[in-house]
């Protein structure tokens, strides 16, 4: 009822709009006669749109130089509407990238006039969508290129760099023509109807400008985007890294930042110890407890293999949403951290400018009642899945059970199924990981325990997030655990682990859009980056046993004291194929994801109070009917 209610509004609009600029070509009944668009046109110039920029006030004063903090807003728009008397939408990047490290596949930066005024933007937004009557608004997070303030990864200083234009965009805030004094502006131009967009930071702030509930947001396409800073830095107290917060500052931060920001940067320090305890810190940058909030729809896009931005933050904020009743929209890939701009561009393109269409012109284009969800099965192909996660996938819960060899197990449906003492051992080996434990999981070794099913007799899919829970006796005060899903089997996937994360840049280019001689719609094609393999690690979980009684504070450890502790996996869609298995690995510190703990602990695992819930299609009877050829 929600959508149908706002896409009236948004028709209402559209159809006034379109009638404005045809009564300008048409006679008066033909005018009237025209039916309602479903895509917009790149009608306007692009080489004569208005370029300028403001800096929105933010009612902040974070470096603490007595002055209220301001931001600034490089803005594209189409010159003809405004001339029309017409008012255009706004897509909006709010990044800290522009000027430090550049965006895409390209590292592009802001580029400026000899006048200061945007002259080149980086990635298609503006070449593609301002000749289709929109305004492409890039915005400098505070304490970035040339925005006052100061960088606070994810805090109120970085939502409400965002928020401001918002605000701004939709006549409640202030904005100037130069960033110490000049004249005030007003955004005349837009009707303020405003769609964010960005990866990781970018699409970051896009959860977080979203979970304010600021009006005029009407929708947001966070690609490979944090949900909760937290888990950007750990899982149940296991640090990912050695660095918190304060590092990603001080990368992104402009000189003037530098020098007047120090007091913030001992707050990203003390408020993040490297302890891994929950903090006020973290409780601020946690988007997820404010999902109820959210006014506008939103359009994810994740990789199930991006170990940067791990896949866990797509699935709490995906199902956050979900219970809210967010309108929503996922494509899930096989890559890395990587735009599916560089993975599925064609399709890419056509997709997110119909959304926009839909959601800031309120075109009936028919993609709200298109399946929910694209899903890359194999490297570059696709299925869809009308809800996601599906209606049919049911939690089923699955026994580790020791096997004939230590170390090799079973995985089934009853506790028990092996033979043996009950127990695992295995000592931890900061030296080995996921990829180790995978290939010779069928075989003895001190540094993992293995569960395996039987080769299946049909196909096994999982679709949501799963969670481990072990009971674990360690001999050292300090232990850190990992537990994997694997798809045992050969496999042809997307060299995920490669430093391009699944793709290959090439020489030729692709144009989308609309350039000029500073700013060009033309960009490096890609093409997939195969690999073949025996094993597929496809969904992962961490935490420090210290937590065990807590998610938020951790405790030293009493050897030889069992302790039972949740891990949280990734949410993922993976089909485990026929003849392949099923395996669960349990171990220590997986090399190079987490941070090993300050001692090296042998864990013994108590298997009838351990188990693994998976979101299986089908639920029991279908596992046991894979795991067995028979119907019960």
């Amino acid at each position: 009822m929600q959508k149908r209610t706002r896409f009236a509004i948004y028709r209402t609009y559209a159809t006034a709009s379109v009638a404005a600029l045809l009564a300008a070509f048409l006679t008066p009944a033909a005018a009237q006669a025209a039916p309602a668009p479903t895509e917009s046109q790149p009608v306007y110039s692009y080489a004569h749109a208005v370029r300028e920029s403001v800096w929105v006030d933010t009612g902040l004063d974070a470096d603490r130089d007595e002055r209220n903090d301001r931001v600034a807003a490089d803005i594209v728009r189409p010159r003809e509407p405004a001339r029309q008397g017409r008012k255009v939408p706004v897509v909006m990047d709010a990044s800290p990238y522009y000027s430090c490290c550049g965006r895409g596949n390209e590292d592009q930066k802001k580029t400026y006039d000899t006048r200061g005024r945007v002259s080149g933007m980086p990635l298609f937004y503006d070449n593609y969508f301002v000749p289709r009557g929109y305004a492409f608004v890039g915005v400098d997070l505070a304490g970035t290129n040339r925005s006052d303030g100061c960088v606070d990864v994810g805090g109120r200083s970085d939502i409400r760099s965002a928020k401001a234009v918002i605000d701004w965009l939709n006549g409640r805030a202030r904005a100037y023509t130069s960033r110490r004094g000049g004249t005030a502006v007003k955004a005349t131009w837009t009707n303020g109807r405003t769609g964010m967009i960005g990866k990781s930071w970018d699409g970051t702030i896009a959860n977080g400008v979203a979970a304010t509930g600021v009006k005029g947001l009407k929708t947001i396409v966070p690609i490979s985007a944090i949900s909760s800073w937290y888990d950007y830095y750990f899982a149940k107290g296991a640090p990912f890294s050695e660095f918190g917060p304060d590092w990603l500052s001080f990368a992104v931060q402009s000189d003037d930042a530098s020098r007047h920001c120090a007091a913030m940067e001992r707050k990203l320090i003390d408020g993040a110890p490297r302890s891994g305890d929950w903090t006020p810190l973290w409780t601020q940058r946690d988007y997820v407890k404010d999902a109820a909030k959210v006014r506008a729809s939103v359009f994810l896009v994740h990789g199930t293999q991006d170990l940067n931005v791990r896949a866990k933050h797509f699935g709490q904020w995906w199902a956050a949403l979900a219970k809210s009743g967010v309108e929503r929209k996922i494509w899930l890939s096989q890559t890395g951290h990587v735009d599916p701009f560089d993975f599925r561009r064609a399709d890419w393109v056509h997709t997110l400018h119909r959304w926009f269409d839909h959601e800031l012109l309120g075109h009936d284009n028919g993609i709200d009642r298109e399946p929910m969800a694209d899903i890359e099965r194999h490297p570059d192909q696709w299925v869809t899945s009308n809800v996601w996660p599906p209606s049919d996938a049911h939690t089923t819960t699955l026994y580790p059970a020791a096997g004939n060899r230590p170390g090799v197990g079973a995985l089934g449906l009853s506790k028990g199924t092996g033979t043996g003492t009950g127990t695992e051992r295995f000592t931890d080996n900061r030296a080995r990981g996921e990829t180790d434990w995978a290939a010779r999981i069928g075989s003895t070794t001190p540094e993992k325990a293995g569960f395996l099913t039987k080769p299946l007799t049909s196909d096994l899919r999982l679709s949501g997030s799963s969670k481990v829970t072990v009971t674990a006796t360690p001999t050292t005060s300090t232990a850190h655990l990992s537990a994997v899903l694997v798809d045992l089997g050969p496999a042809t996937i997307r060299d995920y682990a490669h430093k391009a994360e699944g793709i290959t840049t090439l020489t030729n280019r692709t144009c989308w859009g609309s350039s000029t001689k500073r700013d060009s719609a033309c960009f490096k094609a890609t093409r997939v980056k195969k690999k073949s393999v025996d094993y597929t690690v496809f969904s992962r979980g961490w935490a420090d046993l210290g937590n065990h009684a807590s998610d938020r504070k951790g405790v030293r450890l009493i050897p030889g004291k069992a302790y039972t502790i949740t891990l949280d996996l990734a949410a993922t869609d993976h089909v485990v194929p026929k003849g392949h298995r099923l395996a669960l690995i349990v171990a220590g510190t997986d090399k190079n994801l987490i941070e090993p703990p300050s001692t090296t602990p042998t864990l013994t695992l108590d298997l009838a109070r351990s188990s693994v819930r998976v979101p299986l299609l089908g639920g029991a009877a279908a596992f046991a009917r894979a795991t067995s050829g028979g119907t019960n």
